[in-house]
């Protein structure tokens, strides 16, 4: 997608979200605040690989093969630690059908699956497409994340670093020994996660699949209580991860809102996947625009605002034949 069209639809969507805003909260003050809160940038941290670099007690995986190893096909990588497979599946027909994207990945260590940030930076309403934070860190597959610049609350721990500590909700936690949590955010603080070994946290869910089970009751789980947050019931393009085994992950991002191509799926929908998919444990990430799959350069899926939306962070896989020749 061309950059001008990518910022239209950036503009469009801020607008949308203003307008509903300033109507809501009729008043000058009132509109001041809302734009304040969800459009106006707050950097907390103006260059996070710094932050990174100084702050990181865990040095990320580098692989165990030479970057001239590393293989890519049209669907598939490989360096001969880490490898990535896509995959698409359609289900059902005219109304009812649904499109998704499955991404197999096997990681050589746990530290190989990263975060990053839109613009390097990190605080809120801070915003880039899943491509470009994807490209700007050299990726070969990214998904989009939690969102966090949405919110205020959450513990967000990225690549080894606390960024934020401030529990609301159930979290999942990614550790630098393969090990893969859900946990509730108020029974503990950032520190102490840390302290345990946790490499990566994702401050948005539900959890969907625990113990190789669909969790019962997710259809009435609210994330957020904020204004201007979009409920995550009904049928609606969906990004959620699984663990299959240590080390063993399976990303699936369903697009939606798309009548004859693909509908989107419940929470519901999504959990039964997951557990088709071989996944124990899976947790679900922001949805709706958001829902985006990066691979080899290229946007995989078709999200359902007619081109990618921005959002505030990615999980992703770095390129090693990017440093090859």
């Amino acid at each position: 997608m061309d950059n001008k069209r990518s910022d239209k639809n950036r503009r469009t969507r801020n607008l949308v979200i203003a307008s509903g805003l300033v109507i809501a909260l009729s008043g000058g003050g009132a509109a001041a605040w809302a734009a304040d809160r969800f459009l106006i940038e707050h950097v907390e941290i103006a260059d996070v690989s710094a932050y990174e670099d100084d702050n990181s007690s865990v040095a990320p995986s580098a692989g165990t093969t030479d970057a001239a190893d590393a293989t890519v096909t049209a669907t598939s990588y490989s360096d001969g630690a880490t490898s990535v497979t896509i995959s698409t599946v359609t289900e059902g027909s005219g109304s009812d059908t649904v499109t998704y994207y499955v991404a197999d990945v096997t990681l050589s260590d746990a530290t190989t699956l990263r975060s990053a940030f839109a613009k390097d930076q990190f605080g809120e309403n801070i915003t880039q497409l899943t491509s470009g934070i994807a490209a700007d860190n050299s990726a070969i597959f990214a998904v989009n994340g939690d969102y966090y610049g949405f919110r205020d609350t959450g513990i967000v721990i990225r690549n080894g670093v606390v960024y934020r500590d401030e529990p609301a909700r159930q979290g999942l936690v990614f550790y630098t020994d393969g090990r893969v949590e859900v946990y509730d955010e108020t029974t503990t603080t950032a520190d102490e996660l840390l302290a345990a070994g946790a490499w990566n946290t994702l401050s948005f869910g539900p959890a969907i699949v625990e113990d190789g089970t669909v969790v019962e009751g997710i259809e009435d789980t609210e994330v957020d209580t904020n204004f201007g947050n979009h409920s995550i019931q009904g049928d609606q393009p969906r990004t959620a991860v699984g663990v299959i085994d240590e080390n063993h992950l399976v990303f699936v991002v369903v697009d939606g809102r798309q009548s004859g191509y693909s509908a989107g799926v419940t929470l519901t929908e999504l959990a039964d996947i997951m557990v088709d998919l071989g996944a124990t444990t899976a947790y679900n990430l922001d949805g709706g625009g958001s829902s985006t799959m990066y691979f080899n350069g290229d946007v995989v899926n078709q999200p359902s605002n007619g081109g990618e939306r921005a959002t505030s962070d990615i999980l992703y896989i770095g390129d090693a034949s990017a440093d090859a020749g």
